[in-house]
């Protein structure tokens, strides 16, 4: 099936993706050879993942220890480049523990490129202390 899904059409689909019960990025949004960076994340988790299937193992294991409900995109921005493949979107996640109940909130920047429809990049930049808060040690 051909799509043309847009750059803001796959970040759109994030979103509800991290709203929603399932996982934020899905088969259906990423290329086959996707290439997933984290850069600023703690050492010992990986910061550049390569290829589809490498990367919805690393995200359904991550996802399965969550104890974090995200409740709120804030603030966000998304920038136009001069590659129609290419936006920079800006934004605040916030969330609530499901067992405390404590809340917070963390900033992200995201540059996702966009191939035939689905993602082929995406480097995402976050505020790695104030999501280990919220997430419980992650930072």
């Amino acid at each position: 099936m051909t799509t043309t899904r847009t750059p803001d059409d796959l970040f759109a689909e994030f979103q509800r993706g991290v709203l929603g019960d399932g996982l934020p990025l899905t088969e259906d949004m990423l290329a086959e050879d996707v290439v997933v960076e984290m850069p600023f994340l703690p050492a010992g988790m990986p910061r550049r993942i390569e290829g589809r299937d490498a990367y919805l193992a690393f995200s359904e294991a991550a996802d399965a220890g969550h104890v974090v409900r995200f409740t709120e995109f804030r603030d966000v921005v998304v920038h136009r480049t001069a590659d129609p493949e290419v936006i920079i979107a800006e934004y605040e996640l916030a969330g609530t523990r499901t067992d405390t109940g404590a809340t917070g909130s963390s900033g992200f920047v995201i540059v996702l490129r966009a191939r035939d429809g689905r993602i082929a990049h995406w480097r995402e930049y976050q505020n790695v202390p104030a999501m280990g808060d919220l997430m419980g040690g992650l930072g």
